[in-house]
């Protein structure tokens, strides 16, 4: 299969350079395919980055069974904390 290339120049920083080097000779690759791959794993993975911060608050909260109730009853039970504190500070 042939496939068409466009040649590019990027920039990159001294440390991505290296990083990008040490992956290619790990993988036993050109550094083109180790970008092509990392380009490629990058955009098929849903990483924190990628989805906006309200996706993000909803993963974590799906992550600790964070459901409408527990959290009623996680703020209850602050409140409780919260007055106990206030009445040994006044005392």
């Amino acid at each position: 299969m042939v496939s068409t290339t466009i040649k590019s120049t990027y920039s990159l920083d001294v440390e991505t350079v290296r990083e990008l080097e040490a992956m290619a000779q790990r993988w036993n690759v050109s550094k083109s395919e180790a970008l092509r791959r990392a380009i490629h794993s990058a955009a098929r993975d849903r990483t924190p980055g990628a989805g906006s911060a309200i996706e993000a608050l909803d993963d974590l909260q799906s992550s600790l069974g964070l459901t409408a109730e527990t959290s009623d009853e996680w703020e209850r039970a602050m409140r409780r904390e919260r007055r106990a504190s206030a009445k040994r500070l006044e005392r």
